[in-house]
């Protein structure tokens, strides 16, 4: 487990699968660029599943109010070794954001990232949209990088898909 001063990142346990059916079908808009289906709670299971699992290419944590409420989760992918890159996604539900739960959270997973894994540098994307999002990013240090353009349709119009990255000494 790693503590921040609101949150903590934990290992999933077997209960946070009726807590992420609840707070992350409303969300999901923000966070896949594909069709935005019903969540099956089978493939919710496997991925609690897998993520409960070691696996040094793949780092996945639940996020906790310090309380212990479930409020979102987190997780390492794409883990480059060679070049010392990782990417990372982040999810909280709504009634957790801009309240900052999701900065504290970013500056847990970036310094165990920098700290523990000895990675040089953490990138995301995120959809332009999400203005929520940004202000996160932004408040532990990410620095745009590039943009793909008019990359996701939502809402009835096309958005930008906005690249992000961060190093240690970046980290605020």
């Amino acid at each position: 487990m790693f503590q921040g001063k609101k949150v903590k990142l934990r290992s999933y346990e077997n209960d946070d699968l009726e807590k992420v059916i609840k707070i992350y079908p409303k969300v999901l808009n923000t966070l896949v660029k594909r069709e935005i289906l019903p969540i099956s709670i089978e493939s919710e299971k496997e991925f609690i599943e897998l993520s409960m699992k070691r696996d040094e290419n793949y780092f996945n944590f639940a996020i906790e109010t310090l309380d212990r409420d479930f409020i979102g989760r987190c997780g390492i992918h794409n883990i480059d070794r060679k070049n010392s890159v990782v990417e990372i996604w982040i999810w909280l539900g709504e009634a957790y954001q801009g309240k900052g739960y999701g900065s504290d959270a970013l500056r847990v997973l970036c310094s165990f990232i920098f700290d523990e894994l000895n990675i040089n540098k953490v990138s995301l994307n995120y959809f332009e949209f999400n203005e929520k999002a940004l202000k996160c990013y932004e408040a532990v240090g990410f620095v745009k990088e590039s943009v793909k353009r008019k990359e996701i349709y939502r809402y009835g119009k096309y958005y930008n898909v906005v690249s992000m990255g961060l190093f240690k000494d970046e980290l605020k």
